[in-house]
């Protein structure tokens, strides 16, 4: 990829799960592909044993079954060495900042390994499509790369297909989209996206602060919340929010408070 101003390290992933929800579902495959700025890359691909049955829904769109992934390892086994690969690194892949960014949130942190998307630049190849042609992977593919999208769901094709759509994307709109990761990394974001703490924005930083952004309490935060109304604080450990909403919230309960 020639088009593409690189400063460190971009990688380009997708994810195959058993799921949508990063709370209950497991990563069953991943696959990075790391562009240097020098232009040569490396991989990283293996399918993992998600410790839970492989619903049928899930097999239906990648194929992959219990059988495949029995004896391979757990998340857990291989967590430190792709978050070691991950080090230094930018991110991008295809709705990676509602989906798989999230999801391996969740398994680092159930893995106890430290992992934050803090301090690196995201870029969304769904956000940039979006933009431009409100579609999915496989029409993208075909679109901006004259191809058809061979092993849809296939985490290696999926990311590889990613590399070669954000490629064809800065060719086909040059005067439109910038060729540098910062610039794009702000394209991929809405401006309310800047006061996010959480992917899903159900935290925001009001003046500094930890807010929630959501219900009767949305623009509260978390400091006057823990004073007034810890009850509502309590529900949303007990309810379906992330874990890093949850996480947030429990050093809320305990008096800590996070400082932007």
């Amino acid at each position: 990829m020639n088009n593409l101003k690189l400063d460190r390290p971009l990688v380009f992933f997708d994810l195959e799960t058993t799921g949508l929800n990063p709370l209950k579902d497991r990563i069953v495959e991943i696959t990075l592909v790391k562009l240097l700025p020098d232009g040569t890359e490396e991989s990283r691909s293996r399918l993992i044993d998600p410790g839970i049955p492989i619903p049928e829904t899930a097999t239906a769109i990648h194929g992959i079954t219990d059988d495949r992934v029995a004896g391979q390892p757990s998340f857990n086994r291989i967590a430190k060495s792709f978050r070691d690969f991950l080090e230094g690194c930018d991110l991008c892949g295809f709705n990676i900042k509602k989906f798989d960014i999230p999801m391996l949130e969740a398994e680092f942190r159930r893995a106890g390994v430290d992992f934050s998307r803090a301090g690196r630049r995201i870029i969304d190849t769904q956000v940039i499509f979006h933009k431009f042609h409100p579609r999915g992977l496989e029409a993208a593919y075909s679109l901006y790369c004259g191809k058809q999208l061979a092993n849809l769901h296939s985490s290696d094709a999926d990311a590889r297909a990613c590399a070669e759509i954000l490629s064809a994307q800065l060719a086909a709109h040059e005067s439109e989209l910038p060729a540098d990761v910062d610039a794009l990394h702000e394209f991929c974001c809405r401006p309310e996206e800047a006061d996010y703490i959480d992917a899903d924005g159900k935290l925001i930083w009001v003046n500094q602060e930890a807010a929630v952004n959501f219900s009767k309490n949305k623009g509260v935060t978390l400091r006057t919340l823990a004073d007034t109304d810890p009850g509502f604080l309590e529900w949303i450990m007990r309810a379906d929010f992330s874990e890093q909403v949850k996480g947030i919230v429990a050093d809320a309960l305990k008096g800590e408070f996070p400082k932007r």
